[in-house]
């Protein structure tokens, strides 16, 4: 375990040489950026990067990069050294913004624990089996409408869709109310991308789609508070932990959370790894060959291969030291699960897509510690249904060129020409 040691007062210091915070920088594709992450991961210590652009009236003085997986699983398992109360966003971004968006995520320990405990209080028994079961029902009903569809944009018609409509029953959005929902969780997360909101536009464009979620949220617990039903939004709104429930505000900061980070990570996962089998026949064959015992494995490289999100930031509660480079109190350090995720040092031919990978100890889901992704278990569920679906069932499929995601934070995919038969 690395030890803790304090840190002198920082000097005035330059910035990296490498650039990992502009326009260009995250227009590159995957592979490109992460030969700029791999001299980064290379080098003795971390480095000092130049703020990344806001939407919002903010200046900060920079970030430190934390590009190899032990420095990333190091500061997770840490929270009391760095804080995600402060705010989790890269990107200069309004505390009180931060904390409508994301819920648990700008929490710490206790506080963090008691609304972690509220909403894994929800998930019985009962209530996992019913997901389950709609998750398998969704993922036929899905892969129903793509035999013999021929030409389709791969994203909406199939990988959007699973994520969001489970989560829209797990919490019982109505129909009337999906489109809208669906609609404000893909643009919160491409609002960076020009083709979803202009630059003079974004930071009301964000406020807006986060507004539109957390009323959508709280009608819904209101409802149910009211109108109790056998479902999953009843059980959040009725769990206790330490005399302590969930407002309608909470379950509206919730939703938010659910319909953004819930969805698109799945959905971001599913191109990629479609994108990559397609690529790859020997490992598609590979998994074909015993698709139940070696499903777990593959569904492990997708996350890994695809690392949906690409980053997230802490910020030092006092001076703390890092792969021996002093780090100050208040200064915010950049978690890169890309990078961490190519790391040389614990994954042998990180650059290969190699499903029979194992172990394989990704950081797709975080780097472990209090913040580990609570929807871990739901989104291997997911990829699990949709993958056996799409496998036993699709004769052929055919991509186009992707068309990619311009964002620092999600490794998006935002449609991917198909043919399928």
């Amino acid at each position: 375990m690395r030890q803790l040691t304090v840190a002198s007062s920082p000097k005035q210091r330059e910035y990296s040489p490498f650039d990992i915070t502009s326009h260009h920088f995250w227009a590159q594709p995957f592979d490109e950026r992460d030969r700029t992450f791999a001299q980064l991961r290379s080098a003795d210590g971390l480095s000092w990067h130049k703020p990344l652009p806001s939407l919002f009236d903010l200046v900060e003085p920079g970030f430190w990069a934390l590009t190899r997986r032990a420095d990333v699983t190091y500061v997770s398992q840490h929270p009391e050294l760095f804080t995600s109360a402060q705010g989790v966003a890269l990107d200069p971004m309004p505390a009180e913004v931060q904390r409508m968006a994301s819920f648990f995520l700008a929490m710490d320990p206790p506080q963090h624990t008691v609304y972690r405990k509220l909403v894994s209080s929800a998930f019985t028994p009962k209530n996992v089996r019913r997901i389950d079961e709609q998750i398998h029902d969704t993922a036929v009903a899905v892969v129903d409408d793509l035999v013999g569809a021929g030409e389709i944009d791969f994203v909406s018609a199939c990988s959007a869709r699973l994520p969001m409509l489970t989560i829209m029953k797990m919490l019982g959005v109505p129909e009337s109310d999906q489109p809208a929902v669906a609609a404000a969780a893909e643009k919160l997360f491409s609002m960076s991308d020009d083709e979803y909101s202009s630059l003079e536009e974004r930071a009301a464009d964000t406020i807006s789609e986060i507004m539109l979620l957390a009323s959508t949220g709280a009608e819904l617990a209101k409802f149910r508070r009211a109108n109790p039903g056998d479902d999953l939004m009843t059980a959040m709104v009725n769990a206790e932990v330490d005399g302590q429930r969930l407002t309608d505000e909470e379950m509206g900061a919730f939703l938010i959370l659910l319909a953004s980070a819930g969805n698109d990570t799945t959905k971001q996962a599913t191109s990629h790894a479609m994108l990559a089998l397609s690529a790859n026949p020997d490992q598609r064959d590979w998994l074909m060959a015993d698709f139940d015992g070696r499903i777990g494995t593959a569904v492990e490289e997708f996350v890994r291969w695809s690392s949906p999100v690409l980053q997230f930031a802490r910020f030092a509660t006092q001076d703390a030291e890092i792969a021996g480079q002093p780090i100050a109190a208040g200064e915010k350090v950049g978690l890169f699960y890309c990078s961490a995720n190519r790391d040389e040092a614990v994954f042998d031919a990180p650059g290969s897509f190699d499903l029979s990978r194992s172990p394989n100890p990704h950081v797709g889901y975080g780097g472990g510690g209090p913040h580990f992704c609570l929807g871990n278990q739901l989104a291997r569920t997911e990829l699990r249904n949709l993958f056996r679906e799409l496998l036993t069932r699709l004769k052929h499929v055919e991509f186009g060129e992707p068309e990619l995601l311009h964002s620092n934070f999600v490794h998006g995919i935002k449609r991917l020409p198909a043919v399928v038969k």
